[in-house]
């Protein structure tokens, strides 16, 4: 089908890249780039529909996607593309539809290995894609968001993983409660995790914490911290030592030295000690 006016199919595709509550509603976002679209195929993510340029020659990877993913087809004029492609010097020649993952936090990995990654109220879609990338790279087991927060499909969260949101379990939770409900049904069942929040104010530096155990890491809002209820239901506060002149760290950032302590204690205990991702 080709799609060469701003018809009711190509306001649909402009609603999934603008409009949170219309993505919700469908169950769907749009995806831009070679390397997310390539990971949404490769994790098996149901992509719906695919979008491409109609005016261009295509590129091999390009062709094969097309040529072998199960999925509605539609060949977009030019102009439309590069609308729809989120940047101002690039035209994309392939974009997908891709439908989402259900948020249940029994698609997060349990057990003695277990790694997870808790962003608190984050406001920032970019914070959000790049924890979610650091959490990849740096073998956590899955990434859950909570409360009132910035939209996990939200494209700039999308582009900011670069496809690691598609390797990696990520789910969005209403409040702290539902998570602590989770936790302690994880313990019932004989996993001992840990629960500790990144604070600037924490009583340890993060490298005297144990982080070879079952652990759920607390990172908070950007600008508010770690919410009251989850203060209270943190184990242990740890700290970033800090010198120079700044006042804080980015969240992601903070994240990311976190999950790299992490990483570094458990690679010292001997093989990989990753819970790796299930689905």
């Amino acid at each position: 089908m080709r799609v060469s006016g701003r018809n009711a199919r190509f306001q649909q595709w402009t609603a999934l890249l603008r409009n949170r509550a219309k993505r919700q509603r469908r169950g769907e976002f749009l995806v831009q780039g070679v390397r997310p679209i390539a990971m949404a195929v490769e994790h098996g993510w149901q992509v719906r529909e695919l979008l491409h340029d109609a005016d261009v020659p295509l590129s091999g990877w390009a062709r094969e996607t097309l040529d072998t993913v199960r999925a509605e087809r539609f060949a977009v004029s030019h102009d439309l593309m590069h609308e729809l492609g989120g940047k101002a010097d690039t035209v994309p020649e392939l974009l997908a539809v891709v439908a989402m993952r259900e948020d249940d936090l029994s698609r997060i990995p349990v057990g003695p290995t277990m790694n997870t990654v808790v962003f608190d109220r984050p406001t920032s879609p970019g914070n959000i894609g790049t924890l979610i990338r650091s959490a990849d790279a740096l073998g956590a087991s899955g990434v859950i968001v909570t409360g009132h927060a910035a939209d996990v499909y939200d494209p700039k969260a999308v582009r900011a993983s670069t496809g690691s949101l598609f390797a990696l379990p990520v789910v969005r939770a209403p409040a702290p409660q539902a998570v602590l409900s989770w936790v302690a049904a994880v313990r019932a069942g004989g996993v001992g995790v840990g629960v500790v929040g990144a604070d600037e104010n924490g009583a340890v530096d993060v490298a005297e914490y144990d982080f070879t155990q079952p652990t759920l890491t607390l990172i908070g809002n950007e600008t508010t911290g770690l919410s009251v209820g989850w203060r209270q239901a943190c184990d242990q506060l740890v700290r970033v030592p800090m010198t120079g002149t700044a006042s804080s760290l980015n969240a992601a950032a903070a994240a990311t030295v976190v999950l790299y302590e992490s990483a570094r204690q458990r690679n010292e205990r001997g093989p990989r000690l990753t819970a790796r991702r299930a689905r």
